[in-house]
């Protein structure tokens, strides 16, 4: 039996271990926010022509000449929504996915990788998305692939002449399947690239090293690239058409592109965006994982590790 005196020191302990705890929440987050924010600006910045080029196909109805000037172009201010989205999807991805890993049996984890992408990308979706309480994000992608067809010049005349001619519903254009591609985008690339590694490294018997995580991060962006091109034709189609309003919705758009044009419509694009979300993936989880490397070294107490953890 435990004398009474115990009793203060145990409350103690167990604050002790609710702060610490807290604590480590509050690492992962923020070390998960900082290799996020530079694996999105990297990522952006060196494949935006790519970009530029897929929606400039995408948005062209039937066969039409591709303009192959001002490929930057909205490269600005894009990269001021990608920092946000992308330092709060990996602050939010990996503490949900470690407190998933550890409540889920170890035959479910994919299920735990998968969940945690998609409440990462949901969490993100609060800047890459209009919303009441966040920032404009999809106003910015609305902005950024209207730039990029030569519609406009600059950001501000772009997001200007938008709300004149359409009104402020005109930067929500393809809010619906904006989130119907991003967020099983996100679910299913972040899984493939967790479940690969995870096997990787239990046939190799060690640790993945850079270029490993560079080349597993372009299948994984490549593969789901490939599989939700129809799902970005429709959202590039909505984003672009301006106050024409040639397609009402989702379902609407998905039945004029298949009776005017055909079911290869859906795959326009897909070449450059599947290089171009190819080689981003192998440069975002490159950097992502390099940079939580770096961190972790940096971290007191903690020189050998190189992950984020949260005990």
């Amino acid at each position: 039996m435990c004398s009474s005196r115990d009793g203060p020191s145990n409350v103690v302990v167990s604050i002790s271990r609710q702060q610490e705890k807290a604590f480590d929440l509050v690492r992962v987050m923020c070390e998960g926010a900082v290799a996020g924010a530079a694996a999105g600006v990297v990522a952006e910045a060196v494949l935006y022509p790519l970009d530029t080029i897929k929606t400039r196909l995408q948005s062209v109805r039937g066969v039409g000449k591709i303009i192959w000037k001002g490929l930057y172009s909205g490269l600005v201010g894009n990269l001021a929504g990608v920092i946000p989205a992308s330092a709060l999807f990996i602050g939010v991805y990996e503490p949900v996915k470690q407190k998933l890993l550890k409540s889920f049996p170890e035959n479910l984890s994919a299920l735990a990788h998968l969940t945690a992408g998609a409440v990462g990308g949901a969490a993100s979706s609060i800047v890459r998305v209009p919303t009441e309480v966040g920032l404009h994000l999809s106003s910015s992608q609305v902005v950024k692939q209207r730039m990029q067809t030569g519609q406009f010049a600059s950001a501000p005349d772009a997001a200007r002449l938008i709300v004149a001619k359409e009104g402020f519903k005109g930067l929500y254009a393809g809010y619906s399947s904006f989130l119907l591609r991003d967020l099983p985008f996100d679910a299913i690339q972040f899984c493939i690239y967790e479940q690969l590694r995870v096997g990787y490294k239990l046939a190799a018997k060690r640790d993945v090293n850079d270029h490993e995580n560079a080349i597993i991060g372009a299948f994984a962006g490549a593969f789901t690239g490939a599989i939700t091109t129809p799902l970005d034709v429709v959202k590039t189609r909505l984003m672009v058409q301006g106050s024409e309003n040639q397609y009402k919705g989702i379902f609407h758009c998905v039945g004029t592109i298949m009776r005017e044009e055909g079911p290869p419509a859906f795959f326009k694009g897909i070449g450059p965006r599947v290089m171009w979300i190819g080689i981003g993936g192998s440069i975002f989880f490159g950097v992502l994982e390099k940079t939580k490397q770096i961190l972790a070294q940096k971290r007191p107490g903690d020189q050998n590790s190189a992950s984020l953890k949260l005990d």
